[in-house]
């Protein structure tokens, strides 16, 4: 069912939020040990105090919003006060979390009900899941199959039907990719148009905070739920969703030649095809675009992460943050046992190029390039926007792959973002939603927008999903 359905359901009070909430948990308990999705749990006793909280609400006829009782999930390096916060990895495997995130706030204000915290690749460092300090999720589709990631947990949790909705971060795909692997669909918003704060960093200037959601409509809802301009966040920008008129207006669609490359599973390239295809006859005009600098998309995003994230990440060192190594002799030693013992390998593979790339006689060699091709490929974006309202392109060139596939090629295991960097780089919204199956396995549609056209891409996803059903 559907937010608006769960909601019609509890005013009528043919379930209630208690119920829900203890339904949600018996689903986890039950099934969870299979898939791994949840790192922890709310206290029962909080979560079902919650659900009391909403359910009071409603017998007494208070106007709820469409979120109260409504059970949810949080990923791990979202703080939610009083509950622990890991981020996936050891080194914060006690920290426990003195405030809420702003998202997580604003959620909670509305009546949802949060189950937990769910598992992702350490410090968001990952594309599979299987980065996590605390093992790997498993695809509910195919359990022998990576979720995507980093916030496989997240989308795990939505797609196996432990709760109706969760958070996830995107600092390159990390909401959008999962989303497509696991059947589900996932926004990453306008940067600015979700408060970060509260939110562990990885690469400021590219995270996000965005829904992961069984249809368009719910994360339609979940969005307008969390965004907005917030004080604790230079970087947030307050603006209003304008309704599209989309009847009267025939939106311009444009494809990608530079996404559609060799590379891509021939399968998956078919079923964009065919999505493709039911745009056109819904009326909507299909021109081919020009992304020219997409080719250096991958490579600057990951100077540009690496460089960001080994800034960022320089706070976990045992004495402001994190676990400390006790056998340590001296300040040199804290530093260097406290995150050589718990940091993992792809976090200090990232750190190490990113403290490289930002080093004396290699800055202006790397970064600074790096940043200049950022510069570029925004530019490309707006180029095309000129032409068209939308880009549509796969969210990932294969479906989910087997876990333990490409944990071992990093080049391999990079690609797999190729698709979905490039709207981080230029901030520009981008949303990823179900167009087919190749046998059981989902393929993820990837639909991008201008900057704060959120509305405009919302409109497009849920006119191709009607097509589905």
């Amino acid at each position: 069912m559907s937010i608006k359905e769960i909601h019609q359901k509890l005013i009528k009070k043919k379930v209630s939020a208690i119920e829900l909430a203890q339904n949600c948990l018996k689903k986890i308990k039950k099934e969870d040990k299979n898939i791994s999705s949840f790192l922890s749990l709310v206290p029962e006793i909080a979560i079902i105090k919650k659900a009391k909280e909403a359910q009071k609400k409603i017998d007494i006829g208070e106007n709820i919003s469409l979120l109260c009782g409504i059970p949810c999930a949080i990923k791990d390096n979202i703080l939610v006060d009083g509950i622990k916060c890991t981020a996936g990895s050891k080194i914060l495997e006690d920290y426990i979390s003195p405030y809420s995130a702003t998202a997580v706030k604003k959620l909670e204000k509305l009546g949802a009900v949060i189950l937990g915290k769910t598992n992702m690749d350490e410090f968001a460092m990952g594309s599979s899941t299987e980065n996590s300090a605390y093992g790997p999720t498993k695809n509910p589709v195919d359990r022998i199959r990576v979720p995507g990631g980093s916030s496989g947990g997240s989308a795990a949790a939505v797609a196996a039907g432990f709760c109706q909705f969760a958070l996830g971060s995107d600092t390159g795909g990390s909401i959008r990719q999962p989303a497509s692997f696991c059947g589900v669909v996932g926004l990453k918003p306008t940067y600015g148009a979700v408060s970060r704060y509260g939110l562990i960093a990885m690469a400021s200037s590219l995270d996000q905070i965005g829904p992961i959601t069984k249809n368009v409509k719910d994360s339609k809802i979940v969005f307008e739920a969390i965004k907005g301009k917030d004080s604790f966040d230079s970087t947030s920008v307050e603006f209003k969703s304008q309704k599209q008129k989309f009847k009267s207006q025939k939106l311009k669609i444009g494809i990608p030649k530079e996404y559609f490359i060799k590379g891509i599973d021939t399968k998956v390239k078919e079923k964009i095809e065919n999505a493709i295809e039911k745009f056109k006859k819904m009326g909507m005009e299909i021109k081919k675009v020009s992304l020219p600098r997409a080719e250096y998309a991958l490579a600057a995003y990951y100077l540009i992460m690496s460089s960001e994230a080994s800034a960022n990440l320089s706070r976990y060192d045992g004495i402001k943050y994190g676990k400390i190594e006790a056998k340590a002799k001296n300040l040199f030693e804290v530093y260097s046992k406290t995150r050589g013992k718990y940091l993992g390998k792809e976090v200090k593979k990232r750190i190490a190029l990113g403290t490289f790339a930002l080093s004396a006689g290699y800055y202006d060699q790397y970064y600074k390039k790096a940043r200049i091709v950022r510069r570029l490929i925004k530019k490309d974006f707006e180029n095309a926007f000129l032409k068209v309202d939308l880009i549509l392109s796969p969210t990932s060139p294969t479906a989910a792959f087997k876990i333990g596939e490409k944990i071992n090629d990093p080049i391999k295991m990079y690609l797999a973002d190729i698709f979905t960097v490039s709207s981080n780089l230029a901030g520009v919204p981008a949303l990823s939603l179900p167009c087919g199956k190749i046998g059981e396995l989902p393929v993820g549609l990837q639909i991008i927008g201008r900057p704060f056209e959120e509305n405009v891409i919302f409109e497009a996803a849920e006119a191709f999903e009607k097509t589905l059903t």
